[in-house]
């Protein structure tokens, strides 16, 4: 299968100049969200505390389409939200894996999905004043569904609709999570392009 990153990925890269001094470093939490103290210099005089989960985690975000115009969406439970809200297919890429495998791994899981093309859509930083992780989108097209392999920690209930009703639901507000609803705008010009939407 052809498949292209998208050119927006290889620029989400640490600066080579950095502005601020980094004057000690500490973990405060270990794995697996690792979190980091840093005492930095912002500019002579001027020092502050900052906390953050350290650059190095990626996760990819996969839009699935159907072959008959459908999308299938998930309604998963969020134990911080005390809720279940509706988000794409989504989850880390483990190490070692590549992007189109982690993309792949996460549709079959989520939704009992298998593409038959990938579009990269352009990368992003979901939390960038707290977070270094970088969220990597694809759009899968051609999608067939089949039988869901969800973790034994997962509640996800999959949602196929009509790319319409997915997208009136989308400018309606009801896709609460952030990053699932930036990659649908982000997808929202090829699936036009593509007489789909």
């Amino acid at each position: 299968m052809d498949f292209q990153p998208h050119p927006s990925w290889a620029a989400l890269t640490e600066d080579e100049q950095q502005p601020w001094q980094t004057l000690s470093s500490r973990e405060v939490v270990g794995p697996p969200r690792r979190v980091w103290e840093d005492r930095v210099q912002v500019r002579p005089g001027v020092q502050t505390t900052y906390q953050y989960h350290p650059r190095g985690h990626r996760a990819v975000f996969v839009l699935p389409v159907t072959a008959a115009g459908d999308i299938a969406l998930i309604r998963q439970y969020r134990y911080p939200l005390r809720a279940a809200i509706t988000e794409i297919v989504a989850g880390g890429v483990e190490a070692g894996e590549d992007i189109l495998t982690a993309a792949a791994r996460e549709l079959r899981e989520e939704v009992g999905g298998e593409a038959g093309e990938w579009v990269a859509l352009p990368g992003f930083y979901p939390q960038p004043s707290i977070n270094g992780v970088v969220f990597l989108p694809l759009l899968a097209l051609d999608v067939t569904l089949g039988e869901m392999a969800h973790e034994d920690t997962e509640t996800i209930e999959r949602l196929t609709l009509p790319l319409a009703e997915a997208y009136a639901r989308l400018e309606r507000g009801e896709v609460q999570d952030g990053p699932s609803s930036l990659v649908m705008w982000q997808a929202r010009a090829e699936l036009v392009r593509r007489g789909l939407l």
